[in-house]
């Protein structure tokens, strides 16, 4: 099984998807004049600028639920394997990527406001919802509609649970183990997978709301504790923090670099963190109440920045500025190039960030990183399986199957359970399967959309437009820009 995914993943992440996913970032950086950097304050007056409705979430709902999504494993295990397997400089890369990727964000976030539809009494919309609307290519929107509910409905939520797994050995022990129909499994990973597994249950058959409500209260406090402990750990190591600077542009543009190593270690797992270009955010996006599409695809730009900026650097300093890892490059064959830890540490795990607080912090460090990445990885669980209830009601709308929504909570409830249990190589294996295919599906989409019609671009103009014109209530119509197939906003209009 790992061979095969193995085998698999070295063809969907090849150095093309790589150069793709940061093209993407530049060219619509370009074509935005770099939104991510002229309207920050902007993005910031709106998190809190929209409220929810009966049919939709406010903007601040929407940037928790996509946060839930990117703030997750990648934040903590990502980044220690982005360091592990291609060195500190990594770290640069996964901030390049972060700063390119929040333009992509834009671009499809605003795309999932401006096709969004209203399904059962609630917004629907992503990236299937704009592929059929604007390519007219029904086959590619169904195509990517499968290949979510593949990735975050079984591959991906493995690679959650499994973090937590293996945080909660390490943290408490794993000498108590069983005999399973899925092998020789500790305590501590047993109760770890059915507690996510019970809870999860409790708020996913609750429906999108109680999703909302749960990150929005959860996400901001987890994030900001997690960053006040990395700050904390540098403050104690405030001497080191030059050292771990020129560590981390030593090695950005050196043949090491830009063949399979930094760039691409720093771009894989950045993607994996912040999610830029996959097509996984807009789902989110597109479930808000908000004035004009473009406020969403500024608020899901900023979030690029909270998740990669702020939590995925947080985890870097830790990690490197107590000197807790280990570098392997897959280019080597297994030899190290640095061993600060044991040989067996597990480079796809939090081992690293774990055993970075351990050593300012004892024992609590190892327990407090376990409940941090239960909290990031429990609320990624919950945007995963919105993401693939919105693909599910996508494909529903064509084709029925009478009891397909109960089918895939109980299918990503098993594979939750799975992952849990399982090796951390081949959940992340999987994991990183569903990623590629849908940053590929999304990152060819969008840009075939720039030939087409650029809706995502009319409409950042207009919002640019009438902001200069100090407008206080906005107004979004489509088909005066050019925009069609908007339906939802025509509706509204009339």
């Amino acid at each position: 099984m790992q061979d095969l995914v193995s085998a698999i993943n070295s063809v969907i992440w090849s150095p093309a998807l790589v150069w793709l996913l940061l093209g993407a970032g530049l060219l619509f950086s370009m074509l935005t004049r770099f939104v991510q950097a002229r309207l920050f304050r902007e993005m910031i007056r709106l998190l809190f600028s929209s409220k929810e409705s009966d049919e939709g979430i406010s903007s601040f709902q929407a940037l928790a639920v996509s946060l839930s999504g990117r703030v997750g494993t990648g934040n903590i295990a990502g980044v220690a394997a982005a360091i592990g397997f291609g060195g500190p400089s990594a770290v640069f890369w996964m901030w390049v990527v972060a700063f390119l990727g929040a333009s992509t964000a834009y671009i499809e976030a605003a795309l999932g406001q401006i096709y969004k539809e209203v399904d059962v009494g609630q917004f629907r919309g992503g990236p299937a919802y704009y592929f059929e609307k604007t390519l007219g290519q029904k086959w590619y929107a169904w195509l990517f509609a499968i290949a979510t509910i593949l990735a975050t409905g079984l591959l991906l939520p493995t690679v959650q649970s499994n973090a937590i797994g293996n945080a909660a050995e390490l943290a408490f022990g794993g000498e108590t183990t069983f005999e399973t129909v899925l092998g020789t499994v500790s305590l501590a990973k047993l109760v770890a997978g059915s507690a996510v597994v019970v809870m999860l249950g409790f708020i996913i058959f609750g429906g999108v709301k109680r999703i909302a409500h749960f990150t929005q209260i959860v996400v901001p406090f987890m994030a900001l504790t997690y960053i006040a402990m990395a700050l904390f750990v540098i403050a104690i190591n405030i001497d080191k923090l030059p050292d771990v600077i020129g560590l981390i542009f030593s090695d950005i543009f050196s043949p090491m670099a830009m063949f399979g190593g930094a760039i691409f270690w720093g771009v894989k797992r950045g993607v994996y963190s912040n999610e830029a270009g996959q097509g996984t955010a807009p789902h989110a996006a597109s479930a808000s109440e908000v004035e004009h599409p473009a406020q969403q695809g500024l608020v899901q730009a900023f979030s690029v920045y909270v998740d990669t900026l702020f939590v995925c650097s947080a985890t870097a300093f830790m990690i490197l500025i107590t000197g807790a890892y280990n570098i392997q490059p897959e280019a080597l064959n297994g030899d190290f190039v640095v061993q600060n830890l044991p040989i067996d540490t597990i480079i796809d795990s939090p081992a690293f960030t774990q055993l970075a607080l351990e050593s300012v912090l004892g024992s609590f460090g190892k327990i407090f990183v376990a409940i941090s990445l239960f909290f990031f990885a429990f609320t990624t669980l919950l945007a995963y399986y919105y993401i693939a209830e919105t693909n599910v009601a996508y494909i529903r709308r064509s084709l029925r199957v009478p009891g397909e929504i109960t089918a895939l909570k109980i299918a990503l409830l098993c594979a939750v359970f799975y992952g849990a249990v399982r090796e951390a190589s081949l959940a992340w294996g999987l994991g990183d399967i569903g990623v590629g295919l849908m940053a590929w599906l999304n990152v060819v989409g969008i840009l075939l959309l720039f030939i087409v019609g650029q809706p995502a671009l009319r409409a950042l103009k207009d919002y640019e437009a009438q902001r200069r014109a100090g407008v206080t209530n906005y107004t979004f119509e489509p088909d005066k820009l050019g925009i069609r197939n908007a339906e939802f906003w025509l509706q509204r209009r009339d």
